[in-house]
Parts: C-alpha cells; structure tokens; sequence
C-alpha cells in the first residue's frame, strides 16, 4: 500500500539525514556532506532516469533528443560552476599549474579504447556504473552483477595498465583550453560547442509530442519521470558544489580502490602504476580507511535511489537469469576496463 512504502522512505530519508547531522557534530564535515550529496545525486538519478545509455537509446531508436539535452544541460551547468570554481582557486590560469585536485586527461587512442569498452559494456549489461547503483536500489537483478564486473573489469585495468601507459598515454597531448583562452574564452568556447550539438539534435530528431498533464503535483514528483534538462541542471549544480566543498563527483572511485588492493593481493597487478599515482584526483588510490568520502556516497546514493523508486512503485526486485548474470558480469568487465583506462566512468568524465 502507498501509507507503507511512504512510511518506510521517509524513515529511511530521515535516517540519512541524522546520520549526516551525527559526522557533521563529530566534525566529519566532508563525510556528512557526501552523504547529502550522494541521497541529493540518487534521488535525481532515479526520478529523471540520468541514464547514458537510455538517453542516447531514446535518441537512436525513436529520435526522441530530450535525454541527450538534459546531458548536454548537465554539461553546461558544470562548466559554469567549474569556471567559478577554478577563478576563485586559480585566478591565473595562464601559470601552468591547475587547481586543486584536477587533472588534465591525455586525449589519444588510449581514450578511444576506453570509451568503446565502456559503450559495449554499457550496451551489453544495459546501463553506465551510475545508472546500475541506482537502479540497485529499484531492485534490479542484473546491476550487483554488473558491479562486480566493473570491480573485476579495474583489476584488469591495473594489470594493462602500465604498458597502455608507457606505449601510448605518456605522449598524448593534455590541454586545458584556459590556459591559452581564459576562463571567459574557455567557458564561451564550451557553451557554443554546446548549443551547436544541442541545436543540430533538436534540428535533425523526430519532434516528440510535448505531454499536457492535468495530474497532481504529487504525481508529477513522486511518480512520473522528471525531464531530463532538471535532472541535468540538478546534477551540474550538484558537480559543482561537490568539487567545491568534498571533491569532484565520481561514483567509480571506491570501486577503484578497493579492487586495486584486491588486484595487488592476488598478484595480478604492478604495486606501481606508471603515471598514475602522482595524479591529483587519483579515482584509483588505495584507500587506508572503511568509511570514506566515497563509500559514504554511493551508499547514501543507493539508500536515496531505493527511498524515490519504493515511493513511485518502481521498487521491484526479481531473482536473476542466467543470461542477467552472464551480461551483468560481462558488460561490468567492459566498464571497470573502460572506467580505470579512461580515468573516469560516465559521471566522473562528466
């Protein structure tokens, strides 16, 4: 009944709220900050359905280019913020340095790889590494394979790695574009090329019938799909502020650390990554605590997922196949490789 599956989400929604007022007052400012970001990120990831692969699939196959905006609205919402950001910490972009705990990802065909690993994956197991934490918490048969996938997909990213780097990433070309045009030049460059693949989507798609609803409020919250641009702007906002305050948006990072101290225990991968354990934002460092910044956001990221899909009734968990668990493991290969090469899964390159 609707009573129960409100009352259990807003119990569960305040106890994630105590619980980042009890690291706020133990002076665990960054943990509890990443608990609100993350129940903020999972609510939006699941109400506007900020899928990759469902975003672009509603494009290919019925021209509809809504979901590709909200991605391109994320987009420009971050760059902005970003600029700020990086003004304030930098004012001086032209120094040669970069803010704190950024990095300049080499463009080259290591790149390339990367990123058609990590689309076949997400073809194969049926969502990015987001969209599969979210809809873990909608209870979703085939995501807890495809996560340990993705795990077993960064071991192998570690074990590849070095020769990747050495053959082909150590000479790639890294640029930030504010150095040579400022940040305005930088900002302007990025939003026109921005509005130019926004206008060529919306000039060449199908044009999709605008819904006219007469329904409640509560429905259009709490049930119905948000559009995709709010879920967009929500999450530009969202990387902003979490880059500002805590560290950039990521949801691949735990997984990344965790499954290199697997990786260095079973033998499988250099204790040394060439090139990669001097990077600032490193998505790939071990990590010496349980409870971590990250840790604490996908989980509050699954809780907040779990809370908005039981409201709408999309709360509906089914026992795996075998041809789920086979895609499931072999996509999240796909993605962990993807992910670790690329130095970013969907969200973090975001």
């Amino acid at each position: 009944p609707l009573h129960w599956r409100l009352l259990v989400s807003l119990a569960l929604l305040l106890a994630l709220a105590l619980a980042a007022y009890a690291l706020h007052g133990q002076g665990q400012a960054a943990l509890s900050l990443s608990l609100v970001f993350g129940a903020i990120f999972g609510i939006v990831l699941q109400r506007s359905r900020f899928c990759f692969l469902c975003n672009f699939r509603d494009w290919f196959d019925n021209g509809d280019p809504r979901g590709l905006i909200g991605i391109i609205v994320a987009l420009a919402v971050g760059a902005a913020g970003y600029t700020v950001v990086f003004g304030a910490w930098l004012p001086d972009a032209s120094s040669g340095r970069l803010p704190p705990d950024a990095f300049i990802g080499p463009v080259g065909l290591a790149l390339v790889a990367a990123g058609l690993a990590f689309g076949t994956g997400m073809a194969i197991s049926g969502s990015c590494v987001s969209a599969h934490l979210y809809r873990l918490g909608e209870g979703s048969p085939t995501a807890p394979f495809a996560l340990l996938g993705t795990a077993a997909g960064f071991m192998l990213g570690f074990a590849t790695w070095n020769g990747i780097y050495l053959s082909v990433v150590s000479g790639a070309p890294t640029i930030w574009l504010p150095r040579w045009l400022g940040y305005a030049g930088a900002l302007c460059a990025a939003l026109a090329a921005l509005a130019l693949i926004a206008f060529a989507l919306i000039r060449f798609s199908r044009k999709q019938p605008i819904p006219v609803s007469h329904e409640n409020v509560w429905r259009k919250v709490c049930v119905d799909r948000w559009p995709a641009w709010i879920g967009g702007a929500i999450v530009g906002v969202l990387g902003t502020a979490a880059y500002l305050r805590v560290g950039p948006l990521g949801v691949t990072a735990e997984i990344g650390g965790r499954a290199r101290e697997a990786a260095s225990a079973l033998g499988v991968a250099p204790l040394r990554l060439e090139g990669l354990d001097t990077m600032r934002g490193c998505i790939t460092l071990v990590r010496d605590a349980l409870l971590t910044n990250n840790v604490v956001f996908t989980g509050a990221l699954v809780a907040a997922s779990f809370a908005a899909a039981l409201t709408a009734g999309q709360f509906k968990p089914a026992w795996p196949t075998a041809g789920q668990i086979a895609r499931g493991l072999t996509g999240g290969i796909l993605l962990g490789w993807g992910a670790m090469t690329g130095l970013g899964c969907t969200v973090g390159t975001l």
